[in-house]
């Protein structure tokens, strides 16, 4: 089924335009920041340029005032030109989201941070801790922060901050040890003690700059204690939470239309015509786009209930459900693509083996598929 089909109204076609006149710089680059692990900063400063990054601030603030839905449709292209670009990006925009949506924030300091976001700042949550495991299984951080008069003194490092290289603030979650419980600290990049190591080096989304963020003896206002979150974890599941699949649906996507041209284009000698007119080669391409079509049905539809003010509180479990399925048709499709192309996706200048190894990021993106499973049982036994 085509993505057109999902593609609503005239504003959401606008922003389908600005994203294809970075279609082809994207893929270009994507090779060369996947093999030698660089963050994409010139995408991202082309993504500034066309106000991608505020797509999210309503636009009282001089955002696009876009919704999950919106948001959701447009980074699932995104991310078909260059994964560790829509992996890095997604948060900014779903964390801006999730900001004004709820409007967690003092209003002073909301409305001073819009401008910063309108200018075309970028932001990203430092939750995750070696010690802790993933924030969403109610580890402990041992980021502390203490009361020094009029400021907070925050120390300890943070893992997997992804887009830390290109960020200019960090909502770090910290043990605030006076009061005994836990706060979130917004954190300028240009704050002294603040230290981006250059610790990612691994085999998939190997762009995104997810390094580790330490913290020594950060002083800041105690104005910057943005949130004090009513659940434990450091992490709550939103809405917004589904660019994480929408960034994994629009890679699988570029892996299905590459297998599909190759189909399309590759005739070996020993049959009549390209192999696209071999039955093997069909069912795969069939069952591709029957994969897909599911993951977007599911993700689209829970997009669309979120946006629903009628429905979305009565969503539990749907966003669980919606990242569990397209994060495994992601692999399932990628799979399915490479098996068409044969011994050819391995080769190193082939993107099929880059699809292959950023899908299985999402396996490990918030939340895990065991704990997905359990609350499903969870809420059908209680």
């Amino acid at each position: 089924m085509s993505k057109q089909l999902f593609i609503h109204t005239e504003e959401q076609r606008e922003w389908l335009k600005k994203l294809e006149t970075l279609e082809e710089s994207f893929k270009a680059n994507a090779r060369k920041i996947d093999e030698e692990s660089i963050f994409p900063f010139e995408n991202f400063k082309k993504l500034r340029e066309i106000g991608y990054t505020k797509i999210t601030l309503p636009k009282q603030y001089g955002g696009a005032g876009l919704s999950v839905y919106d948001a959701v449709l447009l980074h699932e292209t995104l991310s078909s030109y260059c994964g560790s670009t829509g992996l890095a990006a997604s948060w900014t925009i779903q964390n801006v989201g999730e900001i004004f949506e709820n409007r967690y924030w003092p209003v002073e300091k909301i409305d001073w941070f819009a401008e910063q976001v309108n200018n075309g700042a970028t932001v990203n949550r430092a939750v995750s801790e070696f010690a802790m495991g993933s924030p969403v299984r109610g580890g402990k951080p041992g980021t502390t922060a203490v009361r020094d008069g009029e400021f907070y003194l925050i120390n300890g490092r943070k893992n997997y901050t992804s887009g830390a290289p290109d960020l200019d603030y960090f909502l770090v979650s910290a043990w605030i040890e006076d009061d005994n419980h836990l706060g979130f600290f917004l954190v300028p990049k240009t704050a002294k003690g603040v230290l981006v190591e250059t610790t990612w080096d691994v085999m998939s989304m190997r762009g995104t700059g997810s390094d580790d963020l330490v913290l020594n003896h950060v002083r800041v206002e105690r104005s910057n204690l943005v949130e004090i979150p009513s659940y434990s974890t450091g992490f709550k599941l939103n809405g917004w939470l589904l660019l994480i699949p929408a960034t994994y649906l629009g890679i699988a996507q570029a892996a299905r239309d590459y297998a599909v041209q190759f189909a399309k284009n590759h005739s070996p000698n020993s049959i009549q015509g390209t192999i696209a007119q071999l039955p093997n080669v069909q069912t795969l391409i069939g069952e591709m786009d029957l994969a897909l079509t599911n993951a977007r049905f599911t993700i689209y539809g829970v997009a669309q209930l979120y946006n629903d003010a009628t429905k979305k509180a009565e969503i539990v479990n749907e966003i669980n459900i919606a990242k569990h399925v397209v994060t495994n048709t992601a692999i399932d499709v990628v799979d399915k693509a490479m098996r068409l192309v044969g011994a050819k996706s391995l080769q190193r200048s082939n993107p099929l083996q880059r699809y292959y190894r950023d899908v299985r990021a999402g396996l490990h993106n918030p939340p895990m598929d065991d704990l997905t499973i359990k609350r499903l049982a969870e809420t059908a036994i209680l």
